[in-house]
Protein backbone atom coordinates (compact mmCIF):
# COMPACT_ATOMS: atom_id res chain seq x y z
CA UNK A 1 0.00 0.00 0.00
CA UNK A 2 1.50 2.87 -0.84
CA UNK A 3 2.32 5.78 2.02
CA UNK A 4 2.33 9.37 -0.17
CA UNK A 5 0.78 10.89 -2.78
CA UNK A 6 3.37 10.68 -5.05
CA UNK A 7 3.74 6.52 -4.66
CA UNK A 8 -0.47 6.52 -5.18
CA UNK A 9 0.61 8.74 -8.18
CA UNK A 10 2.97 6.12 -9.59
CA UNK A 11 1.15 3.28 -8.73
CA UNK A 12 -1.94 4.81 -10.76
CA UNK A 13 0.81 5.46 -13.54
CA UNK A 14 2.30 1.56 -13.62
CA UNK A 15 -1.30 0.08 -14.15
CA UNK A 16 -2.07 2.40 -16.98
CA UNK A 17 1.05 1.57 -18.60
CA UNK A 18 0.50 -1.93 -17.82
CA UNK A 19 -2.54 -2.55 -19.67
CA UNK A 20 -0.90 0.28 -22.75
CA UNK A 21 1.81 -1.65 -22.94
CA UNK A 22 -0.05 -4.97 -23.17
CA UNK A 23 -2.33 -4.24 -26.10
CA UNK A 24 0.35 -3.00 -28.02
CA UNK A 25 2.50 -6.60 -27.08
CA UNK A 26 -0.54 -8.42 -27.51
CA UNK A 27 -1.27 -7.38 -30.87
CA UNK A 28 2.23 -8.20 -31.94
CA UNK A 29 2.36 -11.23 -30.78
CA UNK A 30 -1.50 -12.27 -32.59
CA UNK A 31 -0.25 -10.72 -35.71
CA UNK A 32 3.23 -12.57 -35.91
CA UNK A 33 1.03 -15.82 -35.30
CA UNK A 34 -1.04 -14.88 -38.06
CA UNK A 35 1.80 -14.35 -40.10
CA UNK A 36 3.55 -17.85 -39.09
CA UNK A 37 0.53 -19.79 -40.08
CA UNK A 38 0.11 -18.00 -43.60
CA UNK A 39 4.14 -18.98 -44.29
CA UNK A 40 3.34 -20.98 -46.59
CA UNK A 41 0.31 -18.77 -49.12
CA UNK A 42 2.71 -16.91 -50.67
CA UNK A 43 0.07 -14.17 -51.72
CA UNK A 44 -0.59 -13.26 -48.01
CA UNK A 45 3.15 -13.45 -46.12
CA UNK A 46 4.38 -10.16 -47.76
CA UNK A 47 1.05 -8.65 -47.01
CA UNK A 48 1.28 -10.63 -42.88
CA UNK A 49 4.68 -9.31 -42.82
CA UNK A 50 4.09 -5.75 -43.77
CA UNK A 51 1.41 -5.73 -41.11
CA UNK A 52 3.59 -7.34 -38.10
CA UNK A 53 6.66 -4.71 -39.04
CA UNK A 54 3.56 -1.60 -39.13
CA UNK A 55 3.18 -3.11 -35.23
CA UNK A 56 6.40 -3.66 -34.31
CA UNK A 57 7.32 -0.44 -35.77
CA UNK A 58 4.81 1.61 -33.50
CA UNK A 59 5.45 -0.44 -30.65
CA UNK A 60 8.99 1.16 -30.97
CA UNK A 61 8.07 4.49 -31.58
CA UNK A 62 5.23 3.91 -28.73
CA UNK A 63 8.54 3.05 -26.24
CA UNK A 64 7.39 -0.09 -26.16
CA UNK A 65 9.41 -2.14 -27.19
CA UNK A 66 13.57 -1.56 -27.49
CA UNK A 67 14.59 -0.55 -30.91
CA UNK A 68 16.84 -2.97 -30.72
CA UNK A 69 14.43 -5.58 -29.82
CA UNK A 70 12.14 -5.08 -32.72
CA UNK A 71 15.19 -4.70 -34.85
CA UNK A 72 15.73 -8.35 -33.62
CA UNK A 73 12.03 -9.21 -34.19
CA UNK A 74 11.52 -7.89 -37.46
CA UNK A 75 15.15 -9.75 -38.98
CA UNK A 76 13.90 -13.16 -37.24
CA UNK A 77 10.92 -12.88 -39.20
CA UNK A 78 11.96 -12.07 -42.39
CA UNK A 79 14.78 -14.67 -41.57
CA UNK A 80 11.93 -17.63 -42.04
CA UNK A 81 10.24 -16.01 -45.19
CA UNK A 82 13.78 -16.23 -46.63
CA UNK A 83 14.30 -19.74 -45.96
CA UNK A 84 11.12 -21.06 -47.14
CA UNK A 85 11.54 -19.61 -50.48
CA UNK A 86 14.89 -21.03 -50.78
Amino acid sequence: MPNNLSATKRVKLASRNYSRNKTYKLAIKKSIKRYLLNLDDSDNTLKNLSIVYQKIDKAIKKRVLHRNTGARKKSRLAKMMNSLAN
